[in-house]
C-alpha cells in the first residue's frame, strides 16, 4: 500500500514542537526566509518535468508575491492575505495527488536548502496541508 507523502506530512506533524513562543513565520526566518524559501521552490518547479509545464501561463512574480504573503499570513506573519481562497484559484485545474506531492516535495528541498529544521518544516506543512482538499481535482 502506497503512503501518500501528505498522509506522512499529517503524521510527523503530530510529533513536532511548536518551539516555545517562537512563531512559525519567525522560525521560517522571517520575512527573509519565507522570500528565499518560495525562491528556491520557484528554481525548483521551473526545473522539475513533473510540474514545470503546469506554470508556464502563469505569472510568477504575481505567483511568487502571493505565495510570500500566504504562507507569511498562514505562519502567523505580519501578512494578511487577502487573494482569492485556494479552492478558487486552483478551481478547473484537475491538479493530482501526484502533482500536489511534488510541490511538497519540492517545499521540503527548498527548506532544506534554506537550512529549516524539520520540526519546522512539518509544522508549514501541517498548515498547507489543510489546502490539500481545496487544491486537488477542482
Amino acid at each position: 500500500m502506497r503512503v501518500s507523502l501528505l498522509a506522512l506530512v499529517l503524521f510527523l506533524s503530530a510529533c513536532t514542537s511548536t518551539g516555545g513562543d517562537r512563531t512559525l513565520y519567525q522560525a521560517l526566518g522571517g520575512a527573509e526566509g519565507v522570500d528565499a524559501i518560495v525562491y528556491d521552490l520557484i528554481v525548483r518547479i521551473a526545473d522539475d518535468e513533473r510540474v514545470v509545464d503546469r506554470f508556464h501561463n502563469v505569472d510568477i512574480n504575481r505567483f511568487k508575491s502571493g505565495l510570500e504573503t500566504y504562507i507569511c499570513s498562514v505562519s502567523n506573519g505580519p501578512c494578511e492575505y487577502t487573494g482569492d481562497s485556494m479552492q478558487v484559484v486552483h478551481a478547473g485545474h484537475q491538479y493530482t495527488d501526484t502533482e500536489f506531492n511534488t510541490i511538497v516535495e519540492l517545499l521540503i528541498e527548498a527548506m532544506e536548502a534554506q537550512g529549516v529544521a524539520t520540526p519546522t518544516q512539518n509544522r508549514l506543512l501541517a498548515r498547507l496541508a489543510q489546502d490539500y482538499e481545496d487544491v486537488v481535482y477542482h
